[in-house]
């Protein structure tokens, strides 16, 4: 006779690597990455701070995994990293590349701070390098300028864009506020710019100014201008 505890209890699922880190994300999502400590991964997996070391060694180790989780989510979405050979538009398979990218750091919009606390780039990271860097090979460039495009993209490349400000969205907004209250008689074309231009959704925004319409403009600029250079070689 099989006896009420054998029948309600649900085996444990084994704690590893892949576990931890996607436990990683689902807190950084819900809370911002300041709010990932080990202490709180234990706590969501419900196992003891301890039996986490097993697995990584520190919180920069899950930092790193959730790095590479975030890109294989992009590897995913993107259908692989190895670039087409089937005589593609480069500046069309690029631009989709990158903007798949991107609605993948929207999904996780924390993860921008931490790519850019990385000291190491993981080899995940580098496969999608270098996936981007077949297309424009594929598509006609030379190496030398290849390595300009790569260059100007920067973090376009991962679909973000580096802004000059405050990488808070709901900080610059009050920033900005503040500015107009306060400065606009001394910076008369900033304020003016600023209250036609202010953006409302905050969902398409992985820094100050950095929306969807943003980036793909100057995506679109950087990548048209690549073509007419590429023409020209």
């Amino acid at each position: 006779m099989v006896s009420e505890t054998e029948t309600t209890t649900q085996p444990r699922i084994p704690l590893n690597k892949e576990r931890v880190f996607r436990a990683a994300i689902a807190i950084a999502d819900e809370g911002g990455i300041e709010s990932l400590t080990m202490r709180r991964l234990a706590e969501h997996l419900g196992v003891e701070a301890m039996s986490l070391y097993y697995h990584v060694d520190n919180k920069e180790a899950v930092l790193d995994g959730v790095i590479d989780a975030v890109m294989s989510e992009v590897e995913e979405a993107t259908g692989g990293f190895d670039p087409p050979t089937d005589g593609v538009d480069w500046q069309i398979a690029l631009r989709e590349r990158i903007l798949t990218a991107r609605r993948v750091m929207l999904r996780h919009p924390w993860a921008v701070g931490v790519f850019e606390t990385r000291t190491e780039i993981s080899m995940l990271t580098m496969r999608y390098f270098d996936a981007l860097l077949g297309l424009l090979r594929e598509g006609g460039f030379s190496y030398d300028l290849a390595h300009h495009a790569m260059h100007v993209l920067g973090s376009r490349s991962l679909g973000f864009a580096q802004e000059l400000f405050s990488d808070n969205p709901d900080d610059a907004d009050e920033d900005a506020a503040a500015m107009l209250e306060q400065m606009a008689d001394k910076l008369p074309y900033l304020a003016g710019m600023m209250m036609e231009v202010a953006h409302d959704d905050p969902d398409s925004t992985l820094g100050w100014c950095d929306d969807q319409t943003e980036f793909e403009f100057g995506l679109d600029l950087i990548l048209d201008g690549l073509e007419r250079l590429r023409t020209k070689a």
